[in-house]
């Protein structure tokens, strides 16, 4: 059994806020330049990795019945992040243009530390907002999006991958011996396609073409369209292009994080087109004490699938009896996911281990494995 605690309101949320250091590292690092430009992802990734080795797991689970109102200090993190995140990366824009003792590729390896930000964090925690049915959460998690030209991610995650996770349908499940490499442009293609298609027939529900303002595809259009402008009138066509190579870093790594999740799982076909239930053992759980601080208890995977609306704090771990788990935290899987073999030397036994235990009635998974199992409703 897991143990449940109560949360203490501001001591137990004070590790979470370890993430807003990054904004005076990143500007003493603009102010540096050289050697100094690989303190960011020393920092995240590394760093995190460290301690992870370290400090172990957490093995306790907070109360999920927690009201709302004792989680403010663990909210507050999140609402703060894209003001700060927006005056920073643009504020960057305009300094590391001018500034003399940057050169080009100085600018673009500080911005390399931008991408790290607005993607390991600033992404981090728009996921966690867009679930939420707060209107401000919902904005902030929209703009933060609209900072690495990836809009469409809260459409193509609300509306396709929770509800079609581990089935053919979903683009962001990785198949089985599928590599990175492989998942990358497939995915980027079709997340996009998946998601205008949802939005699509949402619309088409309620009587309306897709060319309605409803559609929040507009919405999404214009905020990015607002940051591409912003960044060319502050830096020019280097601002533009260091705004994009910070979003294309920030949207690697966001894939690199989906790939890791589901690598693998797929929930049992119970014939004519449908699944079962999601459980927790359809995605990968990790319960590393430091990387969790970073990621907001993203790695806690398993329960946020199967409570899509529980906020960060309460998200539980589970046992390696109900949920199948990760041997290391996310910035060491991350890692090895860029490397094919070594990926699939790490994960492949672990995804039979996990056939085996969950369903030792499936005795063919080529269906499974090879995109001929039926499209669910």
């Amino acid at each position: 059994m897991i143990p449940v605690r109560r949360i203490a309101p501001i001591a137990r949320a004070l590790p979470f806020w370890m993430s807003l250091a990054l904004f005076p590292l990143i500007i003493l690092v603009a102010g540096q330049g050289g050697w100094w430009l690989a303190a960011m992802p020393l920092a995240t990734w590394w760093l995190f990795t460290a301690l992870d080795a370290v400090m172990g797991l957490a093995l306790e689970n907070a109360d999920p019945d927690t009201p709302d109102d004792q989680l403010i200090w663990y909210r507050l993190v999140t609402l703060v992040w894209f003001p700060l995140q927006f005056v920073t990366m643009f504020g960057l824009i305009w300094y590391a243009t001018r500034a003399d003792h940057l050169s080009t590729p100085e600018a673009f390896g500080l911005f390399l530390g931008v991408g790290i930000m607005s993607g390991t964090i600033g992404i981090t925690y728009s996921h966690e907002m867009m679930h939420q049915k707060n209107r401000l959460e919902r904005w902030l998690a929209d703009l933060l999006l609209a900072c690495v030209l990836y809009s469409h991610f809260r459409s193509e995650h609300l509306l396709v991958h929770h509800r079609h996770v581990g089935t053919p349908r979903d683009p962001v499940t990785a198949p089985y011996d599928e590599g990175f490499h492989r998942f990358l442009p497939r995915v980027l293609r079709d997340s996009l396609t998946s998601a205008f298609a949802a939005e699509k027939a949402m619309l088409a529900r309620r009587g309306k073409p897709w060319t309605d303002p409803a559609n929040p595809f507009w919405r999404y259009g214009l905020l990015q369209g607002m940051c591409l402008m912003l960044a060319f009138a502050l830096g020019g066509w280097l601002g533009l292009g260091l705004f994009a190579f910070q979003a294309a870093i920030a949207i690697w790594q966001l894939e690199l994080t989906n790939y890791i999740e589901h690598y693998g799982l797929t929930r049992k076909h119970l014939g004519d087109g449908k699944y079962e239930h999601v459980l927790p053992r359809h995605s990968w759980n990790a319960a590393h004490k430091a990387s969790n601080w970073l990621l907001i208890n993203l790695q806690r995977h398993s329960d946020h699938h199967y409570k899509p609306d529980r906020r960060f704090p309460l998200l539980q771990t589970y046992t390696k009896d109900e949920a199948p788990q990760l041997p290391f935290g996310y910035p060491v899987m991350t890692m090895a996911a860029m490397i094919p073999p070594v990926w699939r030397r790490i994960m492949n036994p672990r995804v039979m281990a996990w056939r085996h235990r969950y369903y030792p009635e499936i005795t063919d998974w080529t269906p499974y494995t090879n995109g001929t199992l039926p499209v669910p409703r």
